[in-house]
Formats: structure tokens, sequence, C-alpha cells
């Protein structure tokens, strides 16, 4: 769980008017004193009601926004074969990619599943991250989330894109939750503002009547999940320049709460 963003001063004095106020029972008092704990939605209950301000919102650490660079795409794959959606961001990453002149990334995560990161240089990718081992041949959110999450960490990419599939709209949310950025779900329109060179993200909203296009200007990488069948897929590329880069996974250091029997 990471660390809750809402704190208590020396100056609290035990009142315990901000244990009432609060809505998801987060608050607890111990010693006289009140303490955060990881039920906390950071909805800042507590802080308007606390009658001597010793409850602060702490600031989030400031991001680097020039030490991020390139398009990257989480290539879904179901027994070794990369789902369509995959290719279909592959394409528009190289579109998004050529606007912002820069990369395109790629990431597969499985087993068994080289075939389908040679195909996806084929298709153009400048790099493709290959997290290869038997312990990934089966989905699991722990597993599949953390190890996305460190080659985010490790590659910085500024945006990262997501097939909203079953696996896709599991995966992007917790992802985006250990990387501390925005997500937006279920795209159907992605482009580039040439002004601030923004990721505008277009979604429809409130039951579809109205589309809003969402920017994340602090966080990186920019995150979106999008659905099916919006663009064509990327084609192949003759001959190939992109590479296939093989990551060391230790399956003994990834979180797991499901076991496969």
């Amino acid at each position: 769980m990471g660390e809750v963003p809402v704190k208590v001063t020396d100056a609290c004095t035990g009142c315990g008017v901000c244990v009432d106020a609060c809505p998801f029972g987060a608050i607890d008092m111990v010693n006289d004193k009140a303490v955060i704990n990881e039920a906390c939605r950071a909805c800042g209950q507590c802080i308007d009601a606390c009658p001597v301000g010793a409850i602060v919102m702490s600031e989030a650490e400031a991001v680097d926004l020039s030490d991020y660079r390139g398009v990257m795409v989480y290539a879904e794959q179901r027994g070794g074969r990369v789902h369509r959606v995959s290719y279909e961001l592959l394409g528009k990453a190289q579109e998004l990619a050529a606007q912002l002149s820069e990369p395109v990334y790629a990431v597969i995560v499985g087993s068994g599943v080289g075939a389908g990161a040679e195909e996806l240089v084929r298709r153009g990718a400048d790099k493709v991250f290959l997290y290869d081992d038997p312990a990934l041949a089966d989905f699991r959110d722990d597993p599949y989330t953390d190890l996305l999450a460190q080659c985010c960490k490790e590659e910085k990419p500024s945006i990262f894109l997501i097939g909203a599939t079953s696996l896709g709209r599991s995966l992007g949310p917790r992802v985006s939750a250990k990387l501390r950025t925005g997500l937006t779900a279920d795209c159907t329109y992605l482009d580039i503002d040439p002004e601030t060179r923004l990721l505008r993200q277009t979604r429809p909203a409130y039951g579809g009547n109205i589309m809003a296009t969402i920017i994340t200007p602090n966080g990186r990488p920019q995150m979106a999940t999008v659905r099916y069948k919006m663009f064509p897929e990327a084609v192949k590329v003759d001959p190939p320049k992109g590479s296939v880069v093989e990551k060391t996974v230790d399956v003994s250091k990834v979180r797991d709460r499901v076991k496969v029997l």
C-alpha cells in the first residue's frame, strides 16, 4: 500500500473530531493522538473538520517531465498470440511519436512470447521489452502489474497505452496507481496538442452524450486505455529496424497473491 498523503502534525490535541468526520473510518486514536490508517481516500473531510488545523495534505512530489520520452504500448497476449488491439495501439503510437520526435516502445509479458515480441518489431516498434518466464504463462494482476510498473520506472515513457480489454481494464488502474499518475479509461481518440505537446485523450462521458478530452499535465507517463477497433493496425516494415530487449524476471521478488493449481 502506498504512503497515505494526509498527515497529522504535532498540533493535534486528541479531541477526536476528525474521527467522527471521516466517512471511511480511516482515523484511529492512538495515545490520545489521531493516526491516519490505510483506509484513507484523501477526501479532505478531516482537514476541514479539525478545529486546530493539525491535519494537512502532503504535497505531491514534483515530476521532472524532461526525464520522460517515448510512446509505449502494452502488448497484450493470450497463449502467446498478441491481441490485435495491441497492433492498433502500436500504429497509433507511431503516429503520436512522429509528432513528438520520440521513439516507439512495446512491452510484452508472458511465457514463450518471443515470437510475439519479434512481430512487434516487424510492425515498427523501436524497442520491445520482453518479460518471458514460465511463471508468467497465466495472467494474474499482481505480477503483470508489478512488471509493467517496473518497466515504466526503468524506461520512463512519456505515454503508455493499454487496450481497453477485460485484462487491460484490470491492469491499467493498478499500474497507474503504482506509478502515481493519471489514467483516462476507454478512450476512442488520441492526439497531441501541438503547443503543449501533451497527449489529448478523448472518451465518451455522461452516457455517451458528450465527448470529453482529458490531459495529464503533471503526471508521467500519461496513461490511457483505448477501445478495440478504434485505429488501423500498424503495418509491417521492411526491413525492421527495432530490437527486442530481454528483461530479467526474478519471480521470487514479484508479488503474487494468486496461485494457479
